[in-house]
């Protein structure tokens, strides 16, 4: 039998405790053990971007990271961008441009977006595609994305939250 470990995690500004085996992934224990499944597992192998989340600050894909990593970091999910029922500016640009079909990457676009965003507040359309490379999505053809994120910087800039 598997040794667990008891894990607490500060994720979205909380602090959560659980148990997980050592090999379990962030993603696994983000979506299983904390139900905070807006974390999506696509290739597992850290090449979709489905599963970005920001720990510490930065972008990283939760399917290569295990949870007992995380301990001491702070973890930003998809959940966490929201201010309670009311979008984020980021959010509320996807929506207001279409930037999302399915559903299924957009969470990782979100974070990643919201990196981006965090180290370039006026990133140019080149520098958001480039920075969005990583991250696949089958339905959109990006053009969206880009424009949205291009959009939120904007709002930022101009004050909204």
């Amino acid at each position: 039998m598997t040794e667990k470990h008891s894990l607490t995690l500060t994720v979205n500004g909380q602090t959560r405790r659980c148990e997980v085996e050592p090999r379990m992934t962030l993603a696994d224990c983000l979506r299983e053990k904390l139900d905070l499944t807006g974390t999506h597992l696509g290739c597992e192998h850290g090449v979709c971007g489905a599963c970005t989340v920001i720990v510490d600050g930065a972008a990283i894909r939760s399917c290569l990271m295990f949870a007992v990593q995380a301990a001491g970091t702070e973890i930003t999910t998809v959940e966490g961008l929201a201010d309670g029922d009311e979008l984020s500016v980021l959010q509320q640009a996807f929506h207001d441009n279409f930037a999302l079909q399915c559903g299924f990457c957009t969470p990782g676009f979100l974070t990643t977006a919201e990196t981006i965003l965090k180290e370039n507040p006026s990133p140019t359309r080149a520098e958001v595609q480039s920075a969005i490379s990583g991250n696949i999505c089958r339905c959109t053809g990006y053009v969206p994305i880009i424009d949205a994120i291009l959009e939120a910087a904007d709002r930022r800039r101009k004050g909204e939250k």
